[in-house]
């Protein structure tokens, strides 16, 4: 039954029933490509239950019948006529009388006006946007063997041509009309079909006195408008961003489940990356970044809808506090030296920790060398500066794994009765490194290896450090500084666990290829560890991606989904286009890498990634300075006045929607997100 109903909408003639004569409500005067002036009257805008801004008009061209072609406007501000000046002083005149001129119906006392003086005072002028054009085009089809002409109604986002203003008549356009008209979709697809799901419907004002007296039409959204597009979220706190996230997420839950492959994928395989009845190849999966924790933990404004008790045998979660139900999300910085080594850079550069002998520490080579042989000198170079990297950690108060060792090649003329090669603990190889560095200008073998070999024994990185873990920037106990000091703080060691054997960073991306949905639950982390673990993991997805396509290895759909977006992108005035956002927002597209993200604050996004925003969801903004930045993009000039008012609870979800298939924004109040997992 729905499917035949939607059938019958999608299938309505906008020329038959949009001339509906009860939605008459004027002429235009004037007309070109960009806007249109009509005359309207308060009785026709009674008659159709008002024309609140953001409305959606249709001119039809009434020259001739041969020309079927309907302009699709949106209705603005008033515009002046030219005897608007004539009415406005006779106005005034009858003020002054202390006469009663409203002449509506129904009003107490009769108004004290002439017919005709009534009749001028009630024109006024409306301006109103061109949106583009429906017009009707005949196509050869083949049906049952036969060759037969059919007429499609098409849509066209501009003007081919236009006729004078006085050969048009304006309608509102109401229930199957304005359906269709707000759920724009190319061919045959119907709105609302089997893969689509219902975002809410068309809400015009915050004032809904005419409009809740008439029946709401329904918008619909197709998940492959946001699978692997990029989608901003914006509006001040309490307005429904939250809630459009998580319709926007359980959409693509349900749409992934249609997927027809299993996450499985061969090298050098051609795919479509959606069916043709629109479900992805592959099962999507999603990860979300939870500021607040509202997604990853129940609490009472959820009333039990939470993502992770609606989707709990797909769902995964990671916290950086050891908690039931959610998996450490720390690196063992002894066991993934590499990685624990770029979260220590990323606090330095986050928290700006500079200086000759922090920057020299930060600039340490700590890769294993192409040549892995045992007695290699590169090897051996290599487990003598990773040897003196674990020291500092030791030092610093990192805690050890159990039984853990440290093992690398000393000399028998400097061990002085400890060999480093047959493994040692933390402690012995610390003592080790410092005896060195004390006495490295004065022992013998330093200087005679030097003469033999042409090179210190110790290179840069080994040195860089030997600063660090000793404190002292020279050998011989001279110039001391922090050193090992500056890692004893609290972010750093809360990214650090001596238990776990897989990183996150491996085992995030792997659950995302098959099609689950990762929670990271952020919201006990500080501003610093947020940054940093959001940046790890997003790099680490990127970076999984692109080797798949340089492998020539279909990716399957991956979203990401970040709240407060403001505190973890860059900046507008930052330039560094190689940050992970910025080539999410830029690259995504070809990796399958969508994103959505939510803030407050449109003005202090990269422009970089405003850019490359395909889908808009605006609510509330409550400053010119958002507008500015806003009025940038698309036609959402035409809703700035009304995104700066705002009426308390009765405007949650009340947004201004542009997707990626529609090429016009639509008013739109979004459904609240309920536990029905489903359409």
């Amino acid at each position: 039954m729905l499917e035949h109903h939607l059938k019958e909408i999608a299938n309505v003639d906008i020329f038959k029933k949009g001339r509906n004569k009860a939605l008459f409500v004027g002429r235009p005067f004037y007309l070109d490509y960009d806007k249109a002036q009509i005359l309207i009257s308060d009785a026709w805008k009674n008659e159709v239950k008002g024309i609140p801004q953001g409305t959606f008009l249709l001119a039809f061209y009434d020259g001739e019948d041969s020309v079927q072609e309907a302009i699709l406007l949106r209705a603005l501000t008033p515009s002046k006529l030219p005897t608007d000046n004539d009415v406005v002083s006779s106005m005034i005149e009858y003020y002054k009388d202390g006469s009663d001129i409203s002449g509506l119906a129904g009003s107490k006392d009769k108004s004290k006006l002439d017919d005709f003086t009534r009749y001028e005072f009630s024109f006024s002028g409306l301006e109103c946007r061109v949106l583009g054009s429906f017009y009707k085009i005949k196509e050869a089809v083949l049906e049952e063997g036969e060759q037969k002409t059919k007429e499609l109604v098409e849509f066209g986002a501009d003007l081919e041509n236009f006729y004078s203003a006085n050969n048009y008549s304006v309608y509102k356009a109401t229930d199957d009309i304005l359906h269709k008209i707000v759920n724009q979709r190319d061919g045959d697809i119907i709105a609302g079909n089997e893969n689509e799901f219902k975002i809410g419907h068309v809400r015009y004002s915050s004032s809904r006195r005419f409009q809740i007296e008439q029946p709401n039409v329904d918008v619909f959204i197709s998940p492959g408008d946001f699978i692997g597009k990029r989608t901003a979220l914006f509006g001040m706190t309490r307005t429904g961003k939250s809630n459009t996230v998580k319709k926007i997420i359980e959409a693509t839950a349900e749409i992934s489940k249609k997927a027809p492959s299993k996450p499985c994928f061969k090298k050098n395989e051609l795919i479509e990356p959606f069916t043709n009845v629109g479900a992805p190849e592959f099962p999507v999966g999603q990860i979300i970044f939870d500021v607040n924790g509202e997604y990853a933990n129940p609490n009472l404004q959820d009333k039990g809808t939470a993502i992770f008790e609606l989707y709990s045998s797909d769902v995964t979660r990671y916290s950086v506090l050891d908690k039931p139900g959610f998996k450490v999300m720390k690196v063992n910085f002894y066991k993934e030296i590499e990685n624990g080594f770029e979260l220590i850079k990323s606090y330095f550069d986050a928290n700006r920790v500079t200086g000759d002998y922090v920057n020299n520490f930060a600039a340490v080579d700590l890769s294993e060398p192409e040549d892995k042989s045992p007695f290699s000198s590169s090897m051996t170079r290599y487990n003598r500066v990773k040897a003196a990297y674990l020291c500092c950690l030791y030092k610093a108060g990192f805690p050890l794994p159990n039984g853990f060792n440290i093992k690398f090649m000393g000399n028998a003329d400097i061990n002085d009765g400890i060999d480093p090669s047959k493994g040692i603990t933390p402690q012995q190889a610390t003592s080790w490194f410092e005896r060195i560095w004390k006495v490295y200008k004065e022992n013998e073998f330093f200087t005679k290896y030097e003469n033999d070999k042409g090179h210190e024994w110790a290179d840069d990185d080994l040195k860089s450090l030997l600063i660090f873990l000793t404190g002292f920037k020279q050998p011989g106990e001279k110039n001391s500084v922090s050193g090992y000091k500056k890692l004893r703080v609290k972010e750093l060691h809360d990214l650090h666990t001596n238990v776990i054997d897989k990183s996150f960073e491996e085992e995030i991306p792997d659950l995302l290829r098959n099609g689950k949905i990762v929670i990271v639950d952020l919201s006990q982390g500080s501003p610093v560890v947020q940054k940093l673990f959001s940046e790890r993991i997003c790099k680490a997805i990127f970076n999984n991606a692109m080797a798949r396509f340089v492998e020539n290895t279909p990716n399957n759909f991956i979203q990401f989904y970040f709240e407060e977006a403001h505190n973890l992108f860059p900046k507008k005035d930052e330039k560094d286009l190689t940050d992970v956002y910025n080539r999410l927002a830029k690259e995504g597209a070809k990796l399958h890498l969508g994103m959505v993200y939510a803030t407050q604050e449109v003005s202090s996004i990269s422009s970089n990634i405003l850019k490359n925003t395909q889908n808009w969801f605006i609510a509330h903004l409550n400053n010119d300075d958002e507008m500015k930045e806003l009025k940038k993009y698309y036609d959402f000039s035409d809703f700035t006045s009304s995104l700066l008012k705002f009426s308390s609870g009765n405007d949650k979800g009340f947004v201004r929607m542009k997707t990626y298939t529609n090429p016009f924004v639509v008013p739109v109040q979004i459904d609240r997100f309920l536990a029905n997992k489903g359409k």
